[in-house]
């Protein structure tokens, strides 16, 4: 008899890692983004909501999961804890919109563009490569991330459902 899948639910600059069946969840992601690592061959998984793209935009920096050069590294390690070969793992990334075109730095790139590099930097400084990806553009997302088969469900009501 196989399990049915739980939901665990992540929020804003929070995390989860777990083995299959589970799906792990985030709802909301504007301008954040979704790292999603998976491992096939052992059915683990981490997902974080990543907020902002480095410790300097923030006063408070003591949760790893607000930024991805602190979270990625962590989810790593819990993930071998779970018996997961870095060689193996994989990433997905989704979110990193620019919801309010206005909010951009005095760089001209604004924190969602700014969020999906620093994800991109982070992950390949862990040497974890991008498999796929849903960024940018100016739309709300959320992440299904099931973890008995790697698929990565995108809801969006502007642009629809999409498996990356």
């Amino acid at each position: 008899m196989s399990r049915a899948a739980t939901e665990i639910r992540v929020k804003v600059a929070d995390y989860a890692v777990a083995r299959g069946p589970q799906v792990i969840a985030t709802i909301g992601l504007g301008s954040c983004v979704a790292i999603a690592l998976y491992d096939r061959d052992t059915q683990i998984g981490a997902l974080a909501h990543i907020l902002l793209p480095n410790q300097a935009m923030s006063r408070e920096t003591g949760n790893p999961a607000k930024f991805p050069d602190t979270i990625v590294p962590l989810m790593l390690e819990q993930m071998r804890e779970m018996g997961t070969r870095h060689a193996r793992v994989q990433a997905k990334i989704v979110g990193g919109a620019s919801m309010f075109g206005q909010l951009v730095s005095a760089t001209g790139i604004n924190v969602g563009e700014r969020n999906v590099a620093a994800t991109r930097e982070a992950l390949a400084a862990s040497g974890v490569p991008i498999i796929a990806e849903d960024t940018g553009l100016d739309y709300g997302r959320s992440v299904y991330f099931h973890l008995a088969d790697g698929r990565l469900e995108v809801r969006s009501l502007k642009k629809g459902d999409r498996v990356i």
